[in-house]
């Protein structure tokens, strides 16, 4: 029970303002404090708290990805093109699918390990060309008709609220705050996001534990990919637009900083939902996907804006 507790120290702001804002959509919509659309926002949360477990070890680091949206569409058609025009059995499909994004995260860090590229420019330049590739596959077509047992992932319900996706993202987040939390693997990445130098002369691999962040990145984004295709029951080159926004909002808003050295997974969860509640209770109350997004990103300046006077205090 103390480990638990102390799992959600850190985020008694970020939760209180996630109360809030479920309390706020609930005044001002009928529908939202219901099971059905409770159980809807922990659906559409899953995908991005995925990738969001893979951008928190980025940003810890002092990183930043970019490439996680375009990955994500990236595996999500190699899987879909590979079966459908090839013949290749959907489970092996969604292997390859895996192993093309954690090929792309595997380049990332090496472009900012080995050739030391900006991260931002590395991880752009991923961006545009895993969204190239996830186009060029199908000619810019979606992909339907995939098998039964992968849509039952997403729309089968266990207990009655709880489905094989919701169980994945719940599992990784679990491994990934022990991993951080209680591992000197993920200690060493707090010490990297402090201060690199430092980090090196303490015996920690700086690029090679980069290379391994960005890797797991890419894996996880590939995953997401996987998991939006059987949520769709399609596999969609559009899919994953601007959702490094989403992520990356999700990442701060949960108290990690863009100078790197700061982050936790509980944090992170809770940033996720925050992002989740928002979409979900601004789509109900009307307001279009572009309000939303000039929602999201006030958010984000915000949390930015926090976390430089939190530095400052520091």
């Amino acid at each position: 029970m103390n480990r638990l507790i102390n799992m959600f120290k850190g985020t008694q702001g970020t939760f209180i303002g996630l109360i809030l804002l479920v309390a706020f959509f609930s005044i001002f919509n009928p529908y939202f404090f219901q099971i059905r659309n409770f159980v809807n926002i922990f659906d559409q949360c899953t995908v991005l708290g995925v990738m969001a477990l893979g951008m928190t070890a980025v940003i810890i680091i002092g990183g930043i990805d970019l490439s996680v949206g375009s990955i994500l569409a990236l595996a999500m058609m190699m899987t879909g093109w590979v079966w459908k025009d090839f013949g290749v059995p959907l489970h092996y499909a969604c292997l390859l699918g895996l192993f093309v994004g954690t090929l792309a995260g595997s380049i990332n860090g090496m472009l900012v390990s080995y050739l030391r590229l900006p991260a931002f420019i590395a991880t752009l330049a991923m961006l545009s060309a895993a969204r190239g590739l996830a186009n060029i596959f199908t000619d810019g077509k979606q992909i339907y008709g995939f098998p039964e047992w992968l849509t039952n992932l997403s729309v089968i319900r266990h207990f009655g609220y709880i489905n094989i996706t919701t169980v994945i993202f719940i599992v990784l987040a679990i491994i990934s705050w022990i991993l951080l939390s209680y591992r000197k693997e993920g200690r060493n990445l707090f010490a990297i996001g402090g201060n690199k130098e430092v980090a090196r002369l303490s015996g920690i691999n700086v690029k090679v534990t980069t290379v391994m962040v960005y890797t797991i990145s890419g894996f996880l984004s590939g995953l997401a990919g996987l998991l939006m295709m059987a949520r769709l029951n399609a596999g969609v080159p559009q899919a994953g637009f601007t959702y490094e926004l989403d992520v990356i909002a999700a990442v701060v808003i949960g108290g990690a900083s863009l100078n790197g050295g700061i982050g936790s997974i509980p944090q992170t969860i809770v940033g996720v939902f925050i992002i989740g509640v928002l979409r979900n209770g601004l789509n109900l109350m009307g307001f279009s996907p572009f309000v939303q997004g000039m929602v999201i990103g006030g958010v984000i300046v915000f949390a930015v804006a926090l976390d430089t006077l939190k530095t400052k205090e520091r």
